[in-house]
C-alpha cells in the first residue's frame, strides 16, 4: 500500500476509522483522498487526518487505485450512477456497503473490478472483523489491496461465494449486537441476585472482555475453553446445564440464520 492511491467516497465513521487505521500504519496522507457532501465531516476528517476532503466524487477518484465506496446502501445506486463516467477500467471498486450485491454495482458502474465487504462496528476501536468477496477479474495485487485496506481496523477475511457474504452479516456483522444484549441480560440477572448496578455491569463488562482476550489468545477452541472452566457439579456446569435444557444452542442458530436470510433479503430490494 506505500504507492497505492485510495480514494474514499463518503467520509463517515467507518471511513474516517479506515483513514485513521491507514494513517496510524504509516501510509502517506498525498496517498489518500475522501469526498463528502457534508461540510463538517470534510473539514473534521481533512483535520484529524491531514488529507484532503472534498465535495466532488468525481474529483476524488482522480488518478486513484483503489476506489472505497463509504456510502449508506440507499444511496448507492444514485451514487455509483453519477460517479460512473469518472471512473478508469483498472480502478478496483470496495463496497463496505450492507445489502449491495456485485451485480447492482455492476449495473451502476460497469465492469469494474469490485471487492464487496462486511465490516462491523469494532472497526471503529480498530478491533473488527471484516469478510471480503472478490469478483473473478480482481488481480493477486488488487485483492492484496483491499485485504491491506480492511486489515487497518481490524482482520480481514476472504470468502470464496457472494451469498457467504449474508452469513459473514448474521456472523459478525449483526454479531456486536448479539454480545450487546448477553451483557445486558447478565447485568440484569445480576442486579435480581441483589448486586448494585454499576457493580453488576463492571463485573459483566470485564468478564466479556477478559473471555474474549482467552478465547483469540488461545490454542485451543471456545468448546475446550469451556470444557476446562466447568467443574463437574459446579456452580458454571449448573448455569450450563440451564442454557442447554432451554435450547441455547438452537436458539443461536436460529437467530443468525434470520439474519441471514434478512441480509439477502435486504439485498434483493436494494438492488433494485
Amino acid at each position: 500500500m506505500s504507492k497505492t492511491r485510495i480514494a474514499f467516497i463518503g467520509a463517515g465513521n467507518m471511513a474516517a476509522s479506515l483513514i485513521g487505521g491507514m494513517r496510524a500504519q504509516g501510509v502517506d496522507a498525498e496517498l489518500i483522498r475522501a469526498s463528502d457532501p457534508g461540510a463538517e465531516t470534510r473539514e473534521r476528517v481533512a483535520k484529524e487526518h491531514g488529507i484532503k476532503v472534498v465535495a466532488d466524487n468525481a474529483e476524488a477518484v482522480e488518478g486513484a487505485d483503489v476506489v472505497l465506496l463509504a456510502v449508506k446502501p440507499q444511496m448507492m445506486k444514485s451514487v455509483c450512477e453519477a460517479l460512473k463516467p469518472a471512473l478508469k477500467p483498472h480502478q478496483l471498486i470496495v463496497s463496505i456497503a450492507a445489502g449491495i450485491t456485485c451485480a447492482s454495482m455492476r449495473a451502476w458502474l460497469g465492469e469494474q473490478p469490485l471487492v464487496r465487504c462486511m465490516p462491523n462496528t469494532p472497526a471503529l476501536l480498530r478491533q473488527g472483523v471484516s469478510g471480503l468477496y472478490a469478483t473473478a477479474d480482481v488481480t493477486p495485487d488488487q485483492r492484496e489491496q483491499a485485504e491491506t485496506l480492511l486489515s487497518a481496523v481490524g482482520i480481514a477475511l476472504w470468502v470464496d461465494e457472494e451469498a457467504h457474504i449474508d452469513a459473514v452479516t448474521a456472523v459478525s456483522g449483526s454479531g456486536p449486537a448479539y454480545f450487546f444484549l448477553l451483557i445486558e441480560a447478565m447485568t440484569a440477572a445480576g442486579v435480581k441476585l441483589g448486586l448494585p448496578a454499576d457493580v453488576a455491569s463492571k463485573l459483566t463488562l470485564q468478564t466479556a472482555l477478559g473471555a474474549a482476550l482467552m478465547a483469540t489468545g488461545s490454542d485451543v477452541d471456545a468448546a475446550e475453553l469451556r470444557r476446562r472452566v466447568t467443574s463437574p457439579a459446579g456452580t458454571t456446569e449448573a448455569a450450563i446445564k440451564s442454557f442447554q435444557a432451554d435450547g441455547f444452542e438452537a436458539i443461536v442458530e436460529k437467530a443468525l440464520g434470520a439474519a441471514a436470510h434478512r441480509s439477502a433479503e435486504l439485498a434483493e430490494q436494494l438492488g433494485k
